[in-house]
C-alpha cells in the first residue's frame, strides 16, 4: 500500500501541542504534531453517539471529519488528503462500516479503521476482521479506551510510513547499486 500523508506541514505547525497530550504521544515515540494534527472521519448515524466521540476526540486534538452515514465516510476517505484513521459505526444507512472497509481496502491508501459496534457474536467479529478491520470496540464503550484504540492505531500508521519510506531508500540503492555494476567491467 502506497502511505498518502494527512498533513505535509506537521513540522511546521505553529499551533501548540496540549502538553498532557504531547507527553502521552512523546512515551509512544509518535511525533506529538502528528497526533494532534491527525485527521479522523467519524461516521455514526446517531446524533448523540456522534456528538459525544467527535467530543472527545476533537478534545484529545484530532481534526474531525463527521459523517452521517458510510456513503459520506467513503466520499471523506477517499480524498486526496482524506483522514488516515476512521472511526465506523457498524450498522449506519446507506453503506455499513464494514462495507466502507471493504471498499477502503481496494485504495491505494492506508487508513486505520477502528469499528464501533453492539455485535459481539465472534461470526460477526470474524466477518469485519476479514472486511479489513483493524479494531473493534463494543458499545457502550470507555472514552479511555478509545483514546487507547487510537493512539495504537497511530502507532500502526507511524511504523507503516517509517517501513515505507524504508522500502524506497532501499529501492533506490538497489536501482543505483544496479546502475553501478553495468558501468563497472568485471
Amino acid at each position: 500500500m502506497k502511505w498518502i500523508p494527512f498533513n505535509p506541514d506537521w513540522q511546521n505547525s505553529p499551533e501548540p501541542i496540549p502538553s498532557a497530550a504531547a507527553t502521552e504521544v512523546a512515551e509512544l515515540k509518535i511525533p506529538s504534531a502528528m497526533a494532534m494534527k491527525c485527521r479522523v472521519v467519524i461516521a455514526e448515524d446517531d446524533p448523540i453517539s456522534r456528538e459525544v466521540v467527535s467530543s472527545h476526540l476533537r478534545n484529545w486534538g484530532y481534526e474531525i471529519l463527521v459523517a452521517r452515514n458510510g456513503r459520506e465516510a467513503l466520499e471523506a476517505l477517499r480524498a486526496e488528503r482524506g483522514p488516515v484513521l476512521a472511526v465506523l459505526d457498524w450498522m449506519m444507512p446507506e453503506i455499513d462500516g464494514v462495507e466502507v472497509c471493504r471498499q477502503v481496502r481496494q485504495m491505494e491508501k492506508m487508513i486505520y479503521v477502528l469499528l464501533l459496534t453492539a455485535r459481539s457474536a465472534k461470526e460477526q467479529l470474524v466477518e469485519a476482521f476479514t472486511a479489513g478491520v483493524d479494531d473493534f470496540l463494543a458499545k457502550p464503550f470507555h472514552k479511555d479506551e478509545l483514546r487507547a484504540r487510537l493512539t495504537a492505531g497511530l502507532r500502526v500508521l507511524t511504523l507503516q510510513n517509517t517501513l515505507s519510506q524504508r522500502v524506497e531508500q532501499l529501492e533506490r540503492a538497489l536501482a543505483e547499486n544496479q546502475s553501478l555494476r553495468l558501468q563497472i567491467p568485471i
